[in-house]
Parts: structure tokens; sequence; C-alpha cells
């Protein structure tokens, strides 16, 4: 395995490997047994970065979310496991009532919400202190200034760590620094995006924003994280959701323009000559690229851990990387 550094803070800063390990469907879609077998295999393996959220995954239940905080808490106590596994976790996307979701009713990112939703996933964790909580959507009816204090004063008491953001647009996610560095307060130093090696279209509607375009990680974004080597890029559904590999899940819409037939055709032709796979390619060119990305990948058994675990030790050569990043 391999690791790099999260944060600036000494007090706060984590290393972390470059694979983290996405938690969403424990506890509902990867029973327990199947999980716990996942979490095993990637410590195993040298992985140490796991992605959780309170919200996970209360479209399966019908719910609040909370399933794959408990389930990690479990996992947690049965391993006996301590600060040695970085834990991330997000607020703010919780749907406040069973039946509702997140983008109509959504606990939001106040003083108040921030303090009561960290507890409550410190509780189902099983830990004294987040190491990492995001942000997880936007909030337009809270102001910068409230969220921004109240993240900082949970990491004032200890009961935090590191601080992260996803799904922002990336104007919001500088005025929020901007507001925590002039009061002197820690800011967010993790951004948790969309981002493959695949371009969407920017004109289609999408979940988060009405062009589509505020979860991913655009050429905006990608250009603000580059400028800053304080911040780290966690890209979330790298492999985007198996559609690299598996007929049974074509592309949608929004990767309907000319650029795709292009990349899909480098990624293969790497790949035959890496002797890797597709998704081991992706991952690999997201890991050694330009800007250092880290990789949130889902795994539904141990094998296909395993396949993406594989793909820490891919070196691409610079002739392979020319040719994946000139493709259109």
């Amino acid at each position: 395995m391999r690791y790099r550094t999260i944060g600036q803070n000494p007090d706060h800063r984590r290393e972390v490997s470059v694979l983290s390990l996405g938690a969403m469907l424990f506890g509902t879609a990867t029973d327990e047994p199947t999980a716990f077998a996942i979490l095993d295999r990637y410590v195993e393996a040298g992985g140490t970065f796991v992605d959780t959220s309170d919200n996970y995954a209360y479209w399966f239940t019908g719910g609040q979310g909370g399933e794959s905080e408990q389930l990690l808490g479990r996992w947690r106590r049965s391993r006996g496991v301590g600060n040695e596994i970085t834990v991330a976790t997000k607020l703010g996307a919780r749907p406040l009532a069973p039946g509702t979701g997140y983008l109509d009713n959504a606990e939001g990112l106040s003083a108040k919400v921030i303090r009561e939703s960290a507890e409550r996933s410190r509780e189902r964790l099983g830990t004294d202190k987040l190491d990492l909580l995001y942000a997880h959507i936007e909030d337009p009816s809270v102001a910068p200034e409230e969220t921004v204090e109240g993240f900082a004063q949970l990491v004032a008491e200890g009961t935090v760590g590191l601080l992260g953001v996803s799904n922002h647009w990336t104007w919001k996610v500088e005025r929020a620094r901007t507001v925590a560095a002039a009061a002197g307060l820690p800011g967010y130093e993790v951004l948790q995006y969309q981002h493959s090696y695949l371009r969407p279209r920017t004109d289609r509607p999408g979940d988060m924003s009405p062009d589509g375009s505020q979860g991913v990680a655009g050429g905006e974004l990608l250009s603000y994280v580059r400028d800053d080597p304080g911040l780290t890029l966690v890209a979330y559904s790298p492999l985007l959701g198996g559609r690299y590999v598996r007929e049974d899940k074509p592309f949608g819409p929004e990767f309907d323009h000319a650029g795709t037939p292009a990349r899909q055709a480098a990624l293969r032709a790497v790949a035959q000559e890496a002797g890797a796979t597709v998704n081991q390619v992706v991952l690999a060119w997201l890991i050694g690229g330009e800007i250092p990305v880290i990789p949130l990948v889902g795994a539904s058994s141990v094998a296909q851990l395993d396949e993406s675990l594989a793909a820490v030790d891919l070196e691409l050569t610079a002739d392979q990387r020319t040719r994946l990043d000139g493709a259109y």
C-alpha cells in the first residue's frame, strides 16, 4: 500500500492510504458478514481510510440512514480498531423524516445540526473523535459564518479532527475557507467530489444542481485543488458504478458526447499493454496524476476489492499517461 498526508495542522493531519474504501452500502445492500470480510481484507492490505455518512443508506430502508455508521461501529469494536484507521463521515444530507430525501428535507448545516449530528455519528461509530467530518451538501439557508463556526467549535473541543466538504460549488468552498481563515478558524482541507477518467457533459440535469455539475470535479474545481497544495481531492464513484466494464450498466446521457468513445478506446489499449483491467487503469490514472487524487471505491465482495487494491501498484508509463490524457 502507498500513503499520503491529508491536512496541514500537525495536531490533526493523517497519513492515509491512497485508496479509500467506501462503506455506503454496508449494513443494507451489503450484509454484515460480507462487509466485515471486505473491511478485514482492506486493512490486511494496508488500507487505512474508510468513508461513510450519517445518511447512508436511507434509500434502502425508507428511513433516515445511519446503518453504515452503525455497522462500522460494530466492526471497530469487534476488531479492536483504534485511531490507526481514519474513518471519515459526513453530515448535512440526512433526511429529517422517513420517506423524505436530501433534496427536499435535509438536516442542513446549522450550528445546532452540526453539533447534534456529529454527536450521533460518534455514538454510532463508537468513537470519541471523528477523524474527518465533511459538509455533505450545501445549505443555502444558513450563512457560511455559522457553518464555519459550528465545525470549528467541534475541532476546538477535540471531538473532530479534519474538516472536509463535498458537492459544493467551488466558489462557495473558497468563500467558507476565506471566512475561516479571516477568523483564525480551521477550514475545509479535504474535498470529496465525483471524479473519473471519462468526463460527463455539463449541460445535463443532475442530482446536486440543475446543470449536473455541482457534485462533479470539473475544470474549476480541479484548478482550485492544483493551485493549493494544502487541499486533498477524494474522488467518489471513480469507476462509475461498474459502467466501464459491465454491458448491463450502460453509460447514461451525461456521457453521450464524442470524447467518450475516444477515451474508452485509450483505456482499453493501455489496459491491454499493462496487463491490467480497465478499472485498474482508471484508478492508477487518478492516483498518479498531475493532481494526486484519492479514489474512493466501493466493493460488494472481497474479489472486487482485490481488483481495486491491485491498482495501487500499477505504474503507468509517461507515454501511456500522455495517450490517456490526450484522448478526446
